[in-house]
């Protein structure tokens, strides 16, 4: 289910006030698409250039919201996945919320030095987050948030 919040405001502190862009959806890896297609274009928008656009938007918001909808919430239809996104004309700022209970990013991005990586089923979309965003946060409050910024050079 696609709820809309409200239009593109520019010059919008990220994390501040309400999202541009927010959903609320099951846990359904086919919800996927339409929100990352949405900031992608939310993106391009506000003059994000188009490999931002084109690679590192979507390749790390598909990587959190796959992790919170496969690893967090165990793709149990009955929970739900939380996305809220602020763009505005210098940042993209993307909150990712599931209902589990988390991880700790640092052991699963020392994975990334183990010999048998490449072939592992696990932590890659994490390295991933972490290469192609300017900077990635989690918590656990009332649920388990990625925070994904992306500046514009």
């Amino acid at each position: 289910m696609l709820v809309r919040m409200r239009s593109l405001v520019s010059n919008r502190q990220r994390g501040a006030g309400e999202p541009q862009l927010a959903w609320t959806i099951a846990s359904d890896i086919g919800e996927i698409d339409h929100i990352v297609r949405a900031v992608s274009d939310a993106c391009a928008s506000a003059g994000f250039s188009d490999k931002l656009c084109r690679l590192n938007v979507p390749v790390a918001l598909t990587e959190a919201l796959a992790n919170a909808i496969e690893r967090g919430n165990r793709s149990d239809l009955a929970r739900c996945v939380r996305v809220r996104a602020w763009v505005c004309d210098t940042e993209l700022c993307v909150e990712v919320t599931d209902e589990g209970e988390g991880f700790d990013t640092a052991v699963v991005r020392a994975m990334s030095d183990a010999p048998d990586w490449t072939e592992r089923e696990d932590g890659r979309g994490v390295f991933l987050m972490y290469a192609l965003m300017d900077q990635v946060e989690t918590w656990c409050d009332a649920g388990h948030t990625v925070r994904l910024v992306l500046r514009r050079p």
